[in-house]
């Protein structure tokens, strides 16, 4: 897409620095950030008027900076600036869809990971119609629509050529790296301390698991990145392996065992996929998982591993979170079998619809089984049941579920196919980035439920999408192939 001249006219390269001014003057005035972003927000409109591709890459390098607001009481929530930017993004979907309908490809739609989601989304205001809570689950359903536009659907019309995946590499890079220094230097002056890692985050993100996922998920594409840095000289792979090494050590002193053992698993998916075995990883992993179900709810075999609530607290040092973890003695863990016991008994009850998105902390409880109760069951933070698969059987029934666990599967089966498909080396990189990516998300989401978080699933959802956009890819370079090698024949 060529500028506009518009765009490259003296006067307009001026007005984001007129506007700049303007906006610390009206903090210099109103003592309000809220009303000082005014301008900027107005500026960003025209920026989508003007370069729409351009105002894209601007919204995906605020994500890491976004902050979560709320208004009213909690009856009103937000995350700024990001959160906003969406809804327009749903608007500039629409206007695209409207004037260049061409622009979805028969092979985008027919993906069978395109069909998943699409497939989720309809089972979602099935759910919302039959929620026990109509108006939380329409919030829900709202803001599934404006995230999956702009992070599932959007990314079709931006990842065109190869410059694309370095622009958007670079552009969530800078502020995801930023973030991490800003938590990394506040974490340092208090020594690292395990029990006040929260106070290091502040604001920065919603926890440390939240900051935590975002890092393990990014970690796979920067060693992508140095691999195809390859050859270009030290001024730029020798900042990217100082980015590296920075990364892992930051993992580990936010003190959150989920991410790393994604930092694993992905690594792990790599190995695999490079062997073509990784179609094998999801069957095993569901099977491992359904057997140990199994023997857990024969004879109320899980009662057997009911805490002592007295012995069963967070501890003030890591290791010993870690031994306590492996006794059984470990707060958040216990807490997590508390929950996914309730889970499992509130489907029971509502084995196909679900109770409607955003409504297990209004009904969990009396499900729960009380020997497994510890101090932090009060669930202040209403958190819900820290696994994504129970998150969704309970809030939407089996069926999503079931398209979860499906679309997990086809994923990892679909990207290893990809990746050997390509011959061009870029390409193969970016696929496996992108499926390292996924997994770590699934091995962190395995623990939590962080997809419907703006900073966790922009990253999940932009995995899936690019790897729809890569396979078409490798397909059309195939295509091409074949006719090149028929012609010369």
């Amino acid at each position: 897409m060529q500028t506009p001249q518009l765009f490259n006219h003296p006067l307009t390269k001026a007005v984001p620095w007129a506007v700049l001014f303007l906006c610390l003057a009206v903090y210099a005035y109103t003592g309000n950030y809220i009303i000082a972003a005014v301008p900027f927000a107005f500026l960003f409109m025209l920026l989508v008027g003007v370069n729409w591709k351009t105002a894209y890459w601007v919204f995906l390098f605020t994500i890491p900076f976004s902050i979560d607001l709320n208004f009213f009481n909690d009856t009103l929530a937000t995350s700024v600036p990001d959160e906003p930017i969406m809804w327009l993004m749903l608007l500039l979907l629409f206007v695209l869809a409207a004037s260049r309908p061409a622009l979805f490809q028969r092979e985008w739609l027919t993906n069978p990971l395109v069909l998943i989601v699409a497939a989720q989304y309809l089972w979602l205001i099935v759910a919302v119609i039959y929620s026990h809570m109509p108006l939380l689950s329409l919030k829900f359903l709202a803001a599934k629509t404006w995230f999956l536009a702009s992070f599932f659907v959007l990314p079709m019309f931006m990842f065109k050529e190869k410059k694309d995946y370095r622009t958007g590499f670079l552009v969530m890079l800078i502020p995801i790296f930023i973030t991490i220094l800003i938590v990394v230097y506040r974490h340092a002056m208090i020594g690292f301390n395990f029990r006040r890692i929260e106070i290091a985050i502040g604001d920065v993100y919603n926890n440390h698991v939240d900051y935590s996922t975002v890092m393990s998920m990014f970690y796979p594409l920067l060693w992508v990145a140095f691999l195809m840095t390859k050859g270009k000289g030290p001024f730029v792979r020798v900042p990217l392996l100082l980015i590296i090494l920075l990364f892992l050590p930051a993992i580990y002193v936010t003190y959150a065992r989920a991410a790393m053992l994604a930092v694993v698993f992905a690594l792990g998916l790599a190995i695999a996929i490079r062997l073509k075995l990784a179609q094998w990883i999801m069957p095993v992993f569901y099977a491992l998982i359904a057997s140990l179900i199994i023997y857990m709810a024969t004879d109320k075999k899980f009662m057997d591993f009911r805490p002592d609530y007295q012995h069963t607290f967070m501890r003030k040092k890591f290791t010993d979170h870690i031994v306590a973890t492996f006794r059984g003695q470990d707060m958040s863990s216990m807490e997590r079998l508390y929950r996914w016991i309730a889970g499992v008994r509130m489907s029971q009850d509502e084995p196909v619809k679900g109770f409607g998105p955003n409504t297990f902390y209004y009904y969990y409880k009396p499900y729960g089984v009380r020997s497994f109760k510890t101090y932090v069951s009060h669930n202040f933070e209403k958190s819900t049941t820290h696994n994504y698969y129970l998150y969704m059987l309970v809030e939407q029934g089996w069926p999503a579920m079931i398209l979860y666990a499906i679309m997990v599967m086809v994923m990892i089966a679909q990207a290893q196919k990809t990746y050997h498909r390509f011959k061009d080396r870029f390409y193969k990189l970016c696929t496996m980035g992108v499926v390292m990516m996924f997994g770590a998300g699934f091995i962190n989401n395995f623990f939590s439920e962080l997809i419907e978080t703006h900073k966790v699933g922009s990253l999940f959802y932009l995995s899936i999408a690019l790897l729809v956009l890569l396979t078409a890819k490798s397909k059309q370079l195939e295509r091409e192939e074949k006719e090149t090698a028929a012609a010369t024949q």
